[in-house]
């Protein structure tokens, strides 16, 4: 693991990365998802892709990276792009997870690999509706609770907290449509953290793109990393 500190419009970040050298002129990056790390890709991807070299980042605010902002996707990507400027690392696939996915498809890359990404707005559920109703009631009367927030806001910093609620709400369908290079997108079956429709509006929507439904929920990748592997490869 090594720490980079970098400056990107005069805001500080130390950003925690692994690389693995395969000896090869191509570079692969894998992107996280929302409250997790680069271990988790790291230990799914690294005996893969072996054309490549590897690099696995912790975006700002996760595992050993910082973050002391608020910051939204593009600014985010921003970052990640920095990064890449400074260890002088062209990227030729870019493989997203959740929220990863994002920042995967902001960095524009040859080939764009999304694993169950985020970017299209969640059709909220009755429930989920009637809580945000009765949050803003809560607030409009200066009730402070944080009983209506969601679980992946436990134990978050207050800037992070704000990153979630803008990450939420972020609509990149402008961004898929405008990517005109390689995708492929994979989804697990039984997801319902980003439903299957996601995948699908996703694909219709990113004209170079293929869509393929593997079993599993929203971490499905795990199980599949040598399908995936193969896929791209063929």
């Amino acid at each position: 693991m090594a720490l980079k500190d970098i400056v990107v419009d005069d805001r500080k970040f130390s950003l925690s990365y692994v690389i693995k050298n395969n000896n090869s002129y191509s570079w692969i990056i894998f992107l996280h998802g929302w409250g997790s790390n680069k271990e988790l890709l790291e230990n799914t991807f690294s005996n893969t892709f072996t054309s490549y070299n590897h690099i696995y980042i912790d975006l700002p605010g996760f595992g050993n990276s910082t973050n002391d902002y608020i910051l939204d996707s593009n600014e985010y990507c921003k970052v990640i792009s920095t990064l890449l400027d400074v260890l002088g690392i062209n990227i030729h696939i870019a493989v997203g997870h959740s929220f990863g996915g994002k920042i995967a498809t902001l960095l524009n890359p040859k080939i764009l690999v999304l694993l169950s990404s985020a970017g299209i707005p969640k059709i909220k559920s009755l429930k989920v509706r009637l809580k945000i109703k009765l949050a803003k009631i809560c607030n409009f009367f200066g009730i402070k609770s944080t009983i209506f927030r969601t679980k992946d806001a436990d134990n978050l910093p207050q800037n992070m907290y704000e990153c979630l609620k803008i990450a939420i709400k972020e609509d990149l369908s402008p961004v898929f449509a405008n990517f005109t290079n390689r995708a492929f997108i994979f989804w697990g079956r039984d997801d319902n953290v980003t439903p299957i429709y996601m995948a699908e509006k996703i694909h219709s929507i990113i004209k170079n793109s293929k869509l393929h439904i593997l079993e599993g929920d929203h971490f499905f990748f795990v199980k599949h990393s040598q399908v995936i592997d193969r896929i791209i490869n063929e």
